[in-house]
């Protein structure tokens, strides 16, 4: 009996550790001499961080804050797509993080052809936004996430369901 085995190629982000960095951020915040009475605020909603703050100096330094804070907890950079800082009431200004999730259906399908075109006993498959890789052969499959691995994509990928 001839089994495949399978893993889904993602771009995903821990919910529970992003909320972990802003509020660190948050805390920051409120205990750095220099950033004390900015009155700047991170908020996190489902898709989004905003940011809100008194001048682009002090946005660029909460935009490193929240860098640090994500590094140290394993969330890729690649998740961040910063919009443009907007002025906001007053002399303050506002800028929108969007949090990137799933892969698009262009980059899956250059993804899944990528691993077609190098692997020849690999099947890649799109399945909405994520990229299904199945073999017969553990060991293709873990050099497919080598191959991954190693290559510059615009998302971070993580792997899961591996059966």
């Amino acid at each position: 009996m001839a089994s495949t085995f399978s893993f889904d190629v993602v771009s995903d982000f821990d919910r529970q550790e992003m909320v972990n960095a802003v509020d660190q951020v948050l805390r920051e915040l409120k205990s750095r001499y220099d950033l004390k009475d900015t009155n700047s605020t991170v908020e996190l909603s489902e898709t989004t961080i905003t940011i809100q703050t008194n001048n682009e100096m002090t946005l660029d330094t909460i935009q490193d804050l929240l860098r640090q804070k994500a590094a140290k907890r394993n969330l890729s950079q690649k998740i961040f797509v910063y919009g443009k800082v907007e002025s906001a009431s007053g002399s303050r200004v506002r800028q929108e993080i969007t949090l990137q999730k799933g892969i698009e259906v262009e980059l899956a399908k250059k993804i899944s052809k990528q691993i077609r075109d190098g692997f020849k006993k690999v099947q890649a498959a799109v399945q909405g936004d994520s990229v299904r890789v199945t073999a017969k052969s553990k060991d293709d499959l873990q050099a497919v996430m080598q191959f991954l691995k190693q290559e510059e994509f615009p998302v971070a990928l993580q792997f899961n369901n591996y059966r």
